[in-house]
């Protein structure tokens, strides 16, 4: 039996039978990663010895009859997770030697579920990127095509489970960073409500741990299959037991519906900031035709859909605003100068961007003022809707491009130049109001590169997407197996 590409449900129900110890099955995922990591550099901080431990001590938990959801299961965690032993450096090499001496909540979560962490994924430098390199750690390549990238900052993650380097991962999401890898690497991702997981232990070094739910940044899971992706939110989610937790228990409503027949939805391909490639509108018209041909309402257009150039607007000059706070004295008086300069007219994202650098608190209340006037629009919304079918980005993987200024990048869109950042735009949609979202494959573009879409729905109602997700599995297929290039 070939393991490394099972289900996390297959892999425990293996595990239960005793068909399969968990040694085993951590083991056949190190010599796999092993073998075929050379070419793909998806794990950066191996934690092999101690995997093994923890594999010796889950087949004694099982032996005993235990039955914890992750009990013996290989999983990796992103590079940016506090894990105890192992360093956090979020790609910059003056923290290579930075160990934090507490594992992050969601960490102790996988750990308290009995998972095997075999060790950790590559990020792009301060999670900030659409692709996975840095200088301590070199460049992350995507298991379709290794001149491409896996997609940012999650990439490590999504790579690591496109080439069958454990069944389960946990990323993080502030710009898509859990959606667009798993787009580019044909996996399975969600970005849970904001809020519903806690972060604390997810933080740059040296930065404390503390129980501070940043803005619209969420931890979130990975997965090779929609059903393995409520497995691990299970896991993961519910509130920092040092402030919410103390009151609050977890109690998320069951999906909406149960047959895809039964669902509402809303599908968008095209957007006012920013054109679609052929390839994802292909992707997005095909769970479109799905949804369709089982009898589900689908709508092109509605009167209820907050306004999408207003929405990427407001989404680029809050995300920035969390940039402007670690900015050099001397950076951000040139940016303050720069925002000075801009005419009042230009509302455009790059705009938005340098504005949101050097936000007053004012104005950032103003902003959140406006956000929330979003949030309402879209309960409104979601009482006539129960998903949104919409792009992750505007194109597959794209060939890797360092080029240190990200101002200087462009994207090519069905063979036009577009800016690099203004691909934000559509993970940005459900980021900004705080939206669960979750991305599943949704075929192959022409080149044979993997093509994916997010499903967005209602705050706190994620089972509502993850089961719509899981019935799309169903109906047109989901992970297919890359044919990983191998070192000669």
């Amino acid at each position: 039996m070939e393991w490394g590409f099972l289900s996390a449900h297959e892999l425990t129900a293996a595990l239960r039978s005793g068909e399969v110890t968990s040694v085993e099955l951590t083991d056949d995922a190190i010599s796999r990663i092993e073998r075929d990591d050379p070419a793909i550099n998806a794990i950066c901080v191996p934690d092999f010895d101690r995997a093994r431990a923890a594999a010796r001590r889950a087949d004694e938990a099982l032996a005993c009859g235990e039955d914890r959801p992750l009990l013996g299961l290989p999983v990796t965690v992103k590079e940016s997770y506090n894990v105890t032993g192992l360093p956090t450096t979020w790609g910059m090499p003056r923290f290579a030697d930075y160990q934090p001496t507490e594992d992050a909540v969601v960490v102790s979560r996988l750990k308290a579920a009995g998972a095997v962490i075999l060790g950790k994924t590559n990020v792009p430098y301060m999670l900030q990127d659409w692709q996975s390199f840095n200088e301590l750690y070199g460049t992350t390549n995507n298991p379709w095509d290794l001149g491409r990238t896996p997609g940012g900052s999650s990439g490590g993650s999504a790579a690591a489970l496109a080439a069958g380097f454990g069944a389960l991962s946990v990323g993080s999401d502030l710009a898509g960073s859990l959606r667009n890898p798993a787009h580019f690497c044909g996996v399975y991702a969600h970005k849970p409500t904001f809020g519903l997981v806690a972060t604390r232990g997810m933080v740059p070094p040296p930065a404390p741990a503390l129980p501070v739910e940043g803005d619209l940044g969420v931890c979130g899971p990975m997965a090779r299959t929609a059903r393995d992706l409520t497995l691990l939110l299970d896991v993961m989610a519910g509130p920092d037991p040092l402030t919410l937790g103390v009151a609050y228990d977890l109690n998320l409503p069951p999906a909406r519906h149960e047959r895809l027949s039964d669902f509402r939805v809303l599908v968008l391909d095209e957007h006012p900031l920013v054109a679609t490639g052929s390839a994802v509108r292909d992707g997005v018209n095909r769970v479109a035709a799905a949804l369709a041909d089982a009898g589900a309402r689908v709508e092109r257009h509605s009167l209820l859909l907050p306004d999408l150039a207003e929405a990427a607007t407001l989404y680029a000059l809050l995300m920035f605003s969390n940039t402007g706070a670690r900015i050099p004295p001397r950076g951000y008086e040139q940016l303050r100068t720069l925002a000075g300069g801009l005419s009042a007219e230009d509302t455009s994202l790059s705009a938005a961007r340098v504005r949101g650098m050097v936000l007053s608190h004012r104005d950032f209340i103003e902003a959140d003022s406006r956000r929330e006037l979003h949030r309402q629009g879209w309960r409104q919304f979601f009482a006539e809707f129960d998903a949104v079918v919409c792009p992750i980005t505007s194109t597959p993987a794209f060939p890797h491009d360092h080029t240190p200024d990200r101002g200087d990048r462009q994207i090519l869109i069905d063979g036009v130049e577009q800016p690099y950042s203004d691909q934000s735009v559509w993970a940005g949609l459900a980021t900004m109001a705080g939206l669960p979202a979750t991305a599943i494959p949704a075929g192959r573009s022409p080149e044979g590169l993997p093509v994916g879409v997010q499903l967005i729905g209602p705050m706190f109602e994620d089972r509502t997407t993850l089961r719509l997700a899981e019935l799309l599995e169903q109906t047109i297929g989901g992970f297919e197996r890359p044919q990983v290039e191998r070192p000669q």
